[in-house]
């Protein structure tokens, strides 16, 4: 009698704990979010991004690259292999153009996520950083971008054990960066379910070199995008599940310190920064419960959010743009050129609209 008693008690408990983290993860994800339209203006679907366009970053001649295909693990994904496409922000046409890649290089295992650009001012050399996801593992792939024949020339392919679950990256040299880590786990079945059932802050950002690899902050829920400050001197990472954004300023030896972090109100993916004005863009996820849960007729939503005075006592967080899913699912990333705005998706189309 007393062994079943005991038994019932553990199930009750488990059932309980259970309960209340389905709750929680509800929670953070915003489940209960109902989202009004804000719609912009001229708003266009771009044509050759029919599997996503998970990241985008423009140059400041207005060139910009795009990663898609990305197959994610509980997302909707498609056997199409990842390119890489670019666009030129000032051609009226608008037309993604799919880049030329060597022929010894893996595509059919080519799973494109975060992207970035480093223009080495020594020679005016276009590095294009990748982060890259075959058999679901991590590794940063290397390119130049060769502007003749509009291709990409590998240089090498980057792997270390703290690279275990790169999300997104930002260059600061021809072979240097930070990235970060959106899970503790490298195991899928912990990184899926385990990891958000726990909801603890394990996730971090790490700093790579050829001398010297290391991680330079830690503490967030989930690291996802980030960026750096027009003059270098900071550093700018989205923490999805945290609804914020936090700014660290660079040391001497490539570490990172807090200074403040930024509430959004929503789960943010990506962000690029104007190098005019040092606004944030930021691709976000209005309801991720629907992006976790993906249901064709009641598809997730997107949002763009803009930070004006990031560094300033009061940042202004801006809606820029919203949609409950009928016109795009799931934005991942925004960038702006010219009075325009590129919205990114994990897995669907992407799209041009004039800002007001």
């Amino acid at each position: 009698m007393g062994k079943v008693v005991f038994i019932s008690l553990v199930i009750a408990a488990l059932s309980a704990l259970l309960g209340e983290r389905i709750v929680n993860f509800r929670k953070t994800t915003l489940a209960s979010r109902e989202l009004v339209q804000n719609h912009l203006p001229n708003c266009v679907v771009l044509k050759n991004l029919d599997y996503g366009s998970e990241d985008i970053t423009i140059l400041g001649n207005g060139l910009a690259f795009i990663s898609t295909g990305l197959k994610y693990p509980g997302m909707p994904s498609s056997d199409v292999p990842g390119k890489i496409f670019s666009l030129d922000m000032k051609d009226h046409r608008m037309k993604p153009v799919e880049m030329r890649m060597p022929r010894n290089f893996d595509l059919e295992s080519f799973n494109p996520h975060g992207i970035s650009v480093f223009t080495d001012l020594r020679d005016d050399a276009i590095y294009l950083f990748v982060v890259s996801h075959p058999q679901h593992k991590s590794q940063v792939e290397l390119f130049q971008y060769v502007e003749d024949d509009h291709s990409l020339l590998h240089l090498k392919t980057i792997k270390h054990d703290l690279l275990h679950s790169v999300n997104d990256i930002v260059a600061v040299g021809v072979d240097s960066f930070y990235a970060t880590n959106d899970h503790y786990f490298t195991h899928e079945l912990l990184k899926g379910l385990v990891e958000p059932f726990l909801s603890q802050p394990w996730t971090n950002v790490v700093y790579y070199s050829p001398k010297e690899v290391k991680v330079v902050s830690d503490g967030y829920y989930l690291a996802n995008g980030i960026n750096i400050s027009p003059d270098k001197r900071h550093i700018y990472v989205v923490d999805l599940f945290g609804h914020n954004v936090h700014v660290l300023e660079r040391k001497e030896d490539n570490g990172l310190v807090t200074v403040k972090s930024v509430a959004v109100g929503s789960l943010c993916d990506n962000v690029e920064v104007e190098p005019e004005t040092g606004d944030l863009w930021l691709g976000c996820h209005p309801n991720a419960w629907k992006l976790f849960m993906f249901d064709a007729e009641d598809p997730p939503g997107s949002e763009v959010i803009q930070i004006q005075n990031i560094h300033s006592d009061q940042p202004v967080v801006t809606q820029v743009y919203a949609d409950d899913g009928h016109v795009l699912h799931g934005s991942s990333v925004a960038a702006t050129y010219g009075g325009k705005l590129l919205i990114g998706t994990v897995f669907h189309k992407a799209l041009c609209c004039d800002l007001k």
